[in-house]
């Protein structure tokens, strides 16, 4: 089945008209990620060229997806927009909500039990205005979009950093806020400044334990987590031609790791096998009309320095097995090399814990490759060290792999957890026994991300990232430093053994199949469905509109919290046990900065309240400035707001009375959420000003009556001593942008323009 076809044939029709007008005002050959967005002009066909990293462009994307934590807020802020139905084709998945604890069967149950009113409001709120959603179990988002909603050529946003994994199959797909989606749902033109372009150009072919995983961790090691910031990501080569669609999933999935906007591949054979496979040859039919317009130029790939912004080769021949971690995703060390590495850290060997799936890697070739691994190590006598724990992406892959026998190899582990399809401990949706005793420990998966207490709570649990087979085979040895290429184990007979190569099938022999995909259909009509939000639920609450702004410069601010180092969305709004308060704004409040380190004391979650002189919690001090009717501001370091797109990040300050982040540089979701909220984001004209905040400080903005497009801010910072320092502070905003402040939020000026044409 195929959903939008008619949608995606559109798109495809206009693009002859729009990649030919986008070659006369470029003037020159083009980029597979250029023909997308030049094709995407809410303007229709373009009439100017943009420059990348300065031209504010708006777009029209083909289409919106939502996972449930996040498609809370969001539909909340859909709620309020005044719309009786979204504009275009949007969807939500429950795949978050869902704890890892006993196996699929229990945890499921469980899940839908605990999550009950949340799945009712999403279910209702989905049914009324349009939307489709997926049921808790259906699997992971990303996964399920790549297989009934990506498409080559397309553009899509999601309100998940993720979101790129979509890229896997030649899409534009981009990670953003629940203020973007309601936008683009509301049938308005969506902003985002012009990407820089990364060229990859991958050779050769990846050989024996090598993964499509090992690529991006390979990529993460070269760019960093910040290196892509502004960028989009587009692979090409013999290297890229020669990998599966759910490889080159994989790949663009972590390519938030690096911050990119989006990755993406050009339209090739091996996107036409997985379209076809997953019942989709309508759209490789119409993909294949148009196929010179799904890929870059040839002149491009054959001279990428001249169009790409950066250019990075990866000679995949060569490429070995990597390990990235531990607490970032960006720490790439090759496999042969980590022993050494490990010791001179002092991270710790032994494991007891081993994890496969995520939206990154639980794909039917992710699983049969693990698969392949343990039952090697089965037929030659070798049991398992530690726990291998498996999240398969969705039940059409859950289904087919349960009949194809994969499943059944990982339970010939007598201690394997097969969990739901769902995130489960790649959020933190993972209840593991002990986690809360704080002890130091490894652990590794095939997730994506790393961060302290992201999997399991502990901080204190150090998470490696590897492909799903040497995931498998490290689980067998018990041990992080296993390399499976020259290492052997020790058969129960006492034989001394090396592991097979991994094998397995890109798609299924038989292909795909599945009973209950767990899809829901919207009304045609959903004016009669009701929404029920109780007013004295815990878990959701319906919005009240942020106050406009006074249009007068902040005075007297306190400082909050001055955040020292790495500050991700992770720290700033935790995921875990608060994803049950993600529609209720006043209640997940209560998670804002916890997980920040104070520069001041180098402590979490223990700042100064300078009204009484005490230490107090991050929420609780910010509720007793905004009950005084003091403003506060939050200090922070570079890449602040990296990882998640989680919008919460952005609106409990703005709930507890925080009127400005100010940084040495911003993620940019996380900039862009701020700014959607009616926050001021503000990064330092000389980043060594950060320097000057000291913890008592009173901060005065000095022109903010004059807040314009380019134009500097001033603070002046009264110390306690009353000397003073003044500093000044760069902002990106755009007029639309500053209109979105002056009116308290995007959403408000959304509303303001519904009841107008009302």
């Amino acid at each position: 089945m195929t959903f939008d076809i008619d949608m995606i044939k559109k798109v495809y029709e206009r693009f002859p008209e729009r990649i030919a007008a986008a070659r006369n005002v470029v003037g020159k050959p083009l980029t597979l990620s250029e023909k997308i967005l030049y094709s995407h002009l809410w303007e229709g066909s373009a009439s100017q060229n943009f420059e990348r990293g300065n031209s504010y462009v708006d777009f029209a994307p083909d289409r919106v997806a939502m996972q449930d934590a996040t498609a809370q807020m969001a539909l909340l802020q859909f709620m309020q927009a005044g719309k009786a139905k979204v504009a275009v084709p949007s969807t939500a998945h429950a795949d978050h909500l869902i704890q890892a604890r006993v196996g699929a069967t229990a945890d499921l149950q469980e899940g839908i039990n605990k999550n009950s009113e949340v799945f009712s409001f999403l279910s209702s709120v989905c049914d009324k205005y349009g939307i489709g959603f997926w049921k808790p179990g259906a699997g992971i988002i990303h996964q399920v979009v790549l297989e009934n909603y990506a498409f080559p050529g397309g553009m899509m946003i999601g309100t998940d950093s993720h979101t790129v994994n979509a890229g896997g199959l030649g899409m534009v797909a981009i990670g953003v806020g629940g203020a973007d989606a309601v936008d683009v749902m509301a049938g308005m033109a969506w902003e985002l400044k012009m990407p820089k372009l990364i060229g990859i150009k991958l050779t050769g072919r990846l050989n024996g334990w090598t993964s499509a995983k090992d690529i991006i961790l390979k990529v993460a090691g070269i760019l960093t987590v910040k290196g892509g910031t502004g960028c989009i990501v587009e692979y090409f080569g013999d290297g890229a031609i020669s990998l599966s669609a759910t490889g080159k999933g994989t790949i663009c999935n972590m390519g938030a790791e690096i911050g990119a906007t989006t990755s993406t591949f050009g339209y090739d054979d091996s996107m036409r096998r997985y379209l076809s496979a997953t019942g989709r040859q309508d759209v490789v039919d119409a993909a294949d009309k148009i196929a010179e317009h799904l890929t870059g130029d040839a002149e491009v790939y054959a001279n990428p320095e001249m169009y790409f912004d950066q250019v990075i080769e990866i000679n995949l021949d060569e490429l070995t097995p990597h390990l990235n971690g531990p607490f970032t995703p960006d720490l790439a060390t090759p496999v042969a090399e980590f022993h050494d590495k490990a010791i001179a850290n002092g991270w710790p060997l032994d494991i007891e814990w081993a994890l496969i799936g995520s939206c990154t890697n639980s794909s039917y070739e992710d699983l049969s490759r693990a698969a392949s691994v343990v039952e090697d190590a089965v037929a030659k006598g070798v049991k398992p060290k530690a726990i291998l724990g498996i999240n398969p992406g969705s039940e059409q892959v859950r289904f087919t792999a349960e009949r194809d026998g994969f499943l059944d190899s990982f339970r010939k582990f007598e201690n394997a957890r097969i969990f739901t399809n769902a995130c489960g401990p790649c959020i933190g949706q993972w209840d593991r026994e002990g986690a809360e005793k704080g002890e130091k420990n490894s652990i590794i998966h095939s997730f994506n991300r790393n961060f302290a207490k992201r999997a399991d709570g502990n901080p204190n649990t150090n998470a490696f990232v590897a492909s799903p087979e040497l995931v498998a085979a490290i689980a067998i040895a018990g041990r992080l430093d296993f390399n499976p290429i020259t290492d052997t184990l020790t058969a129960e007979n006492g034989e001394q053994i090396k592991l097979n190569e991994p094998s397995g099938s890109e798609l299924p022999s038989k292909g795909f199949a599945v009973g209950d995909n767990g899809y829901q259909s919207p009304s045609e009509d959903g004016s009669s469905v009701k929404i029920n939000v109780s007013p004295d639920s815990d878990r959701l609450q319906l919005l009240t509109p942020f106050d406009a702004w006074d249009g007068k410069n902040i005075t007297n601010a306190k400082v909050l919290i001055k955040a020292f180092g790495k500050c991700t969305t992770d720290h700033i709004s935790m995921a875990g046990p608060w994803l049950k308060y993600r529609g209720h704004l006043d209640n997940i409040s209560n998670n804002m900065l916890i997980g920040a380190i104070n520069a001041y004391n180098m402590e979490t979650n223990k700042v100064q309240n300078l009204l009484t002189g005490e230490f107090g919690e991050v929420p609780a001090v910010a509720r007793a400035y905004k009950a005084a009717g003091v403003p506060t501001i939050v200090v922070g370091d570079e890449n602040y707001g990296e990882g998640s797109s989680r919008e919460h990040a952005a609106m409990e300050p703005r709930h507890l009375g925080v009127k400005a982040v100010l940084v040495k540089s911003f993620a940019r979701i996380h900039e862009t959420n701020l700014k959607k909220q009616g926050m001021l984001g503000l990064t330092f004209a000389d980043k060594a000003d950060y320097d000057k905040f000291q913890e008592k400080d009173t901060v005065n903005f000095l022109d903010l009556d004059q807040f314009a497009t380019g134009k500097q801010l001033t603070l002046e910072l009264v110390h306690a001593d009353g000397t003073k320092d003044v500093v000044l502070t760069n902002h990106t905003y755009n007029e639309a942008q500053i209109a979105w402040y002056k009116a308290g939020s995007a959403l408000n000026l959304i509303a303001a323009e519904a009841a107008r044409n009302a």
